[in-house]
């Protein structure tokens, strides 16, 4: 059980939940069937706002960061989804290499690079680090606070292959999502797996298009549940041509969250929801949760101060925002230690293989959490979330509340699926 969370195990959620534990067979036999006909990302992360009344995904990111906040108890599962991915991929694999992000001095980020060089050393791949950034010239060992070590070099490109010295990969894992760009030394390689392949980056994938996937997702899965795909869909609109600085399309900014919220407002009176709507507006792609602003009113956009549009204007690598998803507002319920929280799930090939809860002691039920001053705390839980107790009152299971959260978290894979194929600068065309 989770013994420091409140809130997790109450609430009308337990509706949901009740209806996802009794089509639990024809649940994963329809996720089955669905990885039949398409291929999962490599690795995702997920994060899941529950509100109580409605459960859902607020972001999906192909190139997750945190596996260092995965438990011991959860590795083996990592380890025998990593085996299968890399099974499918390339069964005769002896070499991986990693690629991390260029801004690699956060202790973090490095702990989360050792853990996956662990995982897949595990997997039976020997394991190296090689960076793009130009700034990493020679072999560095960077000590970590755990009393690890690692070592980060600098890659070697020859003809078609991407490697290292004295070190040539069959397989090559980014854990870098490409925001300003993919760099020319990734690109045709023809010889080998580049995992996930380059328009899973930044550079080309976009909110809207994986929210639009989703979308498509929630409403098929809601027919086999027999459920309004409203209760695991966060409504959404888009917005081109932006510029914070100038206020340049801030107007149709402005429309948009209207639209958005009249259709939330819908919704809740549907429901009898008390609930006060609001949107979240962010950037239509990035990550690290920079841009982001929460809105309850559309007026509230005709008095941005200088710093607010500064702030929304810019996010990772110095990258301007000219395209924003006005996204509904998912409330939180969780509590971890008096804080807000939300839960984050980590996958790996079709697999949930564990995850955290995203804590955050300064921010409220309606806001971004993934900022900083941010901490995590693993699910912990006595009993697997792959074994929920069919028999159990809905909201007294811990299992089978976790096994709620991994289904909306495979449906977001499942999405991110769709959005990576229709996005596939190499696929096959038929008549």
């Amino acid at each position: 059980m989770v013994p420091h969370l409140i809130t997790a195990l109450t609430g009308p959620i337990n509706e949901l939940e009740q209806r996802v534990i009794d089509s639990m067979p024809a649940t994963e036999r329809w996720f089955r069937l669905e990885w039949m006909e398409h291929t999962p990302p490599f690795y995702t992360s997920v994060d899941i706002r529950n509100a109580g009344f409605k459960l859902a995904p607020v972001d999906t990111n192909l190139f997750p960061g945190g596996w260092n906040n995965l438990t011991p108890e959860m590795l083996p599962l990592a380890v025998q989804a990593a085996m299968a991915a890399i099974e499918k991929i390339c069964p005769e694999a002896r070499n991986l290499l990693i690629i991390p992000e260029n801004h690699t001095r956060n202790s973090f980020y490095l702990s989360n690079l050792a853990q996956l060089q662990r995982i897949f050393n595990m997997a039976g791949l020997n394991v190296r680090i090689g960076s793009v950034s130009p700034d990493v010239k020679k072999s560095t060992v960077i000590e970590l606070p755990q009393g690890e070590s690692l070592t980060l070099e600098p890659v070697v490109r020859t003809r078609g292959r991407l490697g290292l010295k004295n070190f040539d990969p069959c397989t090559i894992l980014l854990n870098n999502d490409l925001s300003a760009g993919a760099p020319g030394i990734l690109e045709d390689l023809h010889q080998q797996y580049l995992l996930p392949p380059l328009h899973a980056g930044w550079t080309v994938r976009r909110k809207s298009s994986h929210f639009r996937s989703y979308e498509e997702v929630a409403k098929r899965f809601g027919k086999v549940l027999g459920i309004d795909p409203w209760l695991i869909n966060p409504l959404f609109g888009k917005c081109s041509e932006v510029d914070y600085a100038t206020q340049q399309g801030l107007d149709a900014v402005q429309v948009q969250v209207e639209v958005v919220l009249s259709k939330v407002r819908r919704k809740y009176k549907e429901y009898g929801i008390k609930e006060k709507p609001f949107v979240v507006v962010k950037p239509d792609n990035g990550t690290y949760g920079m841009g982001v602003m929460t809105v309850r009113d559309p007026k509230d956009l005709e008095t941005l101060n200088r710093k607010t549009r500064n702030k929304m204007a810019v996010v990772k690598d110095g990258q301007q925002v000219h395209d924003v998803i006005v996204q509904e507002g998912v409330l939180t319920q969780e509590r971890l230690n008096g804080a807000v929280a939300e839960p984050v799930v980590y996958m790996m090939d079709r697999y949930v293989v564990g995850g955290f809860y995203r804590m955050h002691p300064d921010r409220g039920v309606d806001e971004n959490l993934n900022a900083p001053g941010a901490a995590f705390v693993p699910l912990a839980f006595d009993q697997s979330t792959h074994m929920p107790q069919l028999g159990a009152r809905p909201g007294a299971s811990a299992p089978n509340r976790f096994y709620m959260y991994g289904v909306v978290a495979r449906l977001a894979m499942l999405a991110a699926s769709y959005e990576l194929e229709a996005t596939n600068p190499d696929a096959e065309i038929y008549d």
